[in-house]
């Protein structure tokens, strides 16, 4: 079983969806996050569940019971992109596996979902687009708030010129994360396939403290805070001010806070210029106390008024202030999950989803 295999019979797995046909999906990775899309997905009639994967059973087991369906189980990924059932995949792995799993999906014909942030690295990234373009694939990038029609308006409005010249935007991810202390290296848990859940990192021995959510801490396996949640503010404030890359990236970050087995920082501030325009990005995840009296969100600065947009409480939205920074709009945003629906639609008509991988 190799790629070039994959790549050779990828034409016979895709098929053309026609208006009344439903989408089969097949979910790679089922844990926290997993087990949300996987809901998400499961509120559109037009699709069904067609095959679960994970590595623990009890995930891919309450995977089959809410799918309402019998869908087939599979601990290796790969094994799920041969079945002909299978139209598209959710990738909601580690991040070190988004990469390698999004590349073969493509190459096997099948539209992929995958969980941000895209990959684990630059060069994943590039790859995972170069796999998308030569293979005719929809990549849509588990970003939601692309897909949310409240953030839609708001970026739209701003980019109109409503703010005046947009000249600057800050973005911060403040919350409280949990001291996870520190755990000796054991034995891997009994059933559970060690060697496959490396994957494509180095060799690194076992630990409870590097395993399930807290992968997320340790570089072999994630990006710190600032891929898991991060990138959801850095997205929409980037997406406002329209630009791409930037021409200087400068910042600084460490472990100011905790004193357990987390490799990444806990603290950040990052500075993006694109010229005429900067964003900042701050990140602490010990204390409760947000920017701009929002909890998680992005400020937008214009030379003649200036926007939040973000989460107070249970509450979403954006609001606007003018240049005395009296408030003079408050709009209320849904929090539901869009983003399902845009992969679905973007399946059938191909065109490409509001968050593409490239």
């Amino acid at each position: 079983f190799t790629k070039t295999a994959l790549a050779a019979t990828a034409a016979s797995y895709s098929r053309i969806l026609g208006a009344n046909d439903r989408i089969g999906i097949g979910y790679i990775g089922l844990g926290n996050r997993g087990d949300q899309v996987h809901e998400a997905f499961l509120e559109h009639g037009d699709q069904f569940t067609a095959a679960v994967c994970d590595l623990k059973e009890e995930y891919m087991d309450l995977a089959v019971k809410k799918s309402r369906g019998t869908p087939r189980k599979y601990r290796d990924y790969r094994r799920l992109l041969e079945d002909r059932d299978v139209d598209a995949v959710v990738i909601a792995t580690p991040d070190h596996w988004h990469a390698p799993a999004t590349i073969l999906a493509c190459d096997a014909g099948k539209d992929v979902y995958v969980e941000k942030p895209a990959s684990h690295n630059i060069r994943e990234g590039r790859l995972m687009v170069d796999a998308a373009r030569r293979n005719g694939r929809i990549v849509q990038l588990g970003t939601q708030s692309r897909s949310r029609p409240w953030v839609i308006e708001a970026v739209e409005r701003a980019r109109s010129g409503e703010l005046g010249r947009l000249l600057m935007a800050k973005a911060w991810d403040v919350q409280l994360r949990d001291d996870i202390g520190h755990k000796e290296d054991s034995e891997p848990p009994e059933g559970l396939d060690y060697d496959l859940y490396l994957g494509p990192t180095t060799w690194i021995p076992f630990n409870e403290n590097r395993f399930h959510y807290k992968w997320h801490w340790h570089w072999h396996f994630g990006t710190g805070d600032a891929g898991n949640d991060g990138v959801h503010q850095i997205d929409v404030a980037r997406w406002a001010l329209g630009e791409e890359a930037p021409t200087i990236v400068s910042g600084m970050g460490r472990k100011a806070f905790f004193d357990d087995d987390q490799q990444t920082p806990d603290t950040m501030n990052v500075t993006f210029d694109y010229g005429d325009k900067l964003l900042q990005w701050e990140m602490r995840i010990w204390n409760p106390y947000g920017m701009e009296g929002v909890d998680n969100g992005v400020a937008l600065y214009g030379s003649e008024a200036m926007m939040q947009i973000g989460r107070w409480g249970r509450r979403n939205g954006y609001r606007i202030f003018d240049r005395e920074g009296k408030m003079v709009e408050d709009v209320e945003g849904d929090g539901s999950d869009f983003h399902a629906r845009d992969f679905l639609d973007s399946m059938r008509s191909r065109k490409l989803p509001r968050a593409d991988i490239g």
